[in-house]
């Protein structure tokens, strides 16, 4: 007798089983497969050592997530029928097959105006179209315009499967332990509310579960502040994004490196293009080899900027990250940038004359922000034991969620080490 499913070896979530049917031949698409070589956390390898977990681990996480929630809700009372279980399971594996090389890291830099879950979305289209409507139904999650709504917000709300999953994918590989999650009491605890789950319904949670919850929300910040908005993991961003920019500002002058990454860097795309097929079809072919093949030929490039930006990435030499107090004011913007460009020159980085204008590669002032939880808008909700549903903040008996809802702002200037010092 024939396998029904394939047993695949996880070391976050353990055995996940795969139904034979649509969703192997869904993880065996080169649409799926191309997610093997995109990172998780971008750039994160470079700070976190045993950060080199892909998208394609986190993507069967969310996957085998979802199948186990599906089957909770189920056991509480709400009927779903093959189909559902199915669509649910594979819009969880394809949410993030719309990553950039890098992950968020990119995403900007390739097309304008755009996120990640657009490509997705198109990439589900065409998946669609060749398993001839198989895709039906989870395209209708994904967009969440499936009569049982809480479908959707199994796939994108403050309790997904997307965050559950790498939440603890990405704690177990940095080795942050502040990051650790309960997810199995978690997805013991959810339920659908109203429990027949038509229009208008929600995933929400028993109360029995709040504890672990709130717990989720504070590993969530801990995590976005020791590994999402590292100082390093930034600053690394920032220079990866200037040699992409230094690439674009030199246009025609420079290889474009791998080809399919000049497809995009050669010229303009905006969100709108993402249906197209062309367009399509390169995003899909591109990961982080393209990246890392094309920042090493142009570090043997002509062009000093180009050169020096793709060496340090390549070396991880990255530029100096120092978070302020408050937003720095003109006048000391115009001071590092003023040094930044004398630090140019004087490295044979650019002539006197451009300096100033060419020190916007190597010096940058922003601010992260986050938030771990929102209380307005995608509220969770807790149903009690009296049967009333109500939002977290209401019944956790801790001050921190109410801390953890206001979000959090940190100025900073990144730019080389000899111009930014603690």
């Amino acid at each position: 007798m024939a396998e029904r499913y394939k047993i695949m070896s996880d070391p976050v979530h353990g055995f996940i089983s795969v139904p034979h049917g649509i969703l192997s031949r869904l993880i065996d698409t080169p649409e799926v497969q191309r997610l093997r070589r995109v990172r998780q956390l971008g750039v994160g390898y470079m700070v976190f050592p045993g950060a080199e977990h892909s998208r394609f681990g986190h993507a069967l996480g969310a996957m085998a997530l979802m199948q186990e929630s599906v089957r909770q809700i189920q056991e509480k009372g709400t009927v779903v029928s093959p189909q559902e279980v199915e669509a649910a399971m594979a819009t969880a594996l394809l949410h993030d097959v719309g990553h950039a090389p890098f992950s968020h890291t990119l995403e900007h830099a390739l097309i304008e105006n755009f996120e990640h879950e657009d490509m997705s979305r198109a990439v589900i289209v065409a998946l669609n179209d060749r398993f001839g409507g198989a895709l039906d139904i989870a395209l209708a999650i994904f967009d969440n315009t499936y009569e049982r709504s809480f479908f959707h917000e199994l796939v994108s709300s403050q309790l997904d499967m997307d965050r559950l999953d790498y939440l603890r994918r990405d704690a177990f590989y940095t080795g942050v332990i502040e990051g650790s999650v309960g997810v199995d009491r978690i997805i013991k605890t959810l339920r659908v509310h109203p429990q027949e789950g038509g229009a208008g319904s929600r995933v929400v949670i028993d109360a029995k579960g709040m504890y672990s919850v709130e717990n989720f929300i504070i590993a969530r910040r801990l995590m976005y502040w020791q590994v999402y908005l590292h100082k390093t993991v930034i600053a690394g961003d920032h220079l990866l994004k200037a040699a992409f920019a230094r690439v674009r500002r030199l246009g025609s002058t420079v290889d474009s490196g791998s080809p399919d990454l000049g497809f995009f860097l050669n010229q303009s795309w905006s969100a709108a293009d993402v249906a197209r097929r062309d367009v399509r079809e390169a995003f899909c072919r591109l990961d982080d080899s393209d990246v890392l093949y094309s920042l090493k030929q142009w570090a043997r490039g002509p062009d000093p900027i180009l050169a020096d930006l793709s060496r340090r990435f390549i070396d991880r030499d990255f530029p100096r990250l120092m978070f302020l107090d408050d937003p720095p004011d003109a006048s000391a913007l115009a001071h590092w940038k003023k040094l930044t460009a004398e630090w140019m020159v004087s490295r044979g980085l650019s002539e006197p004359d451009e300096a100033l204008a060419n020190a916007a590669y190597y010096l940058a002032v922003a601010r992260s922000s986050h938030s771990a939880y929102k209380r307005k808008g995608d509220p969770i909700g807790v149903l009690g034991r009296d049967g009333v549903l109500r939002e977290l903040s209401e019944v956790v008996d801790s001050s921190a969620l109410e801390a953890l809802s206001v979000p959090v702002t940190k100025p900073y200037v990144c730019g080389p080490k000899e111009v930014v010092t603690s």
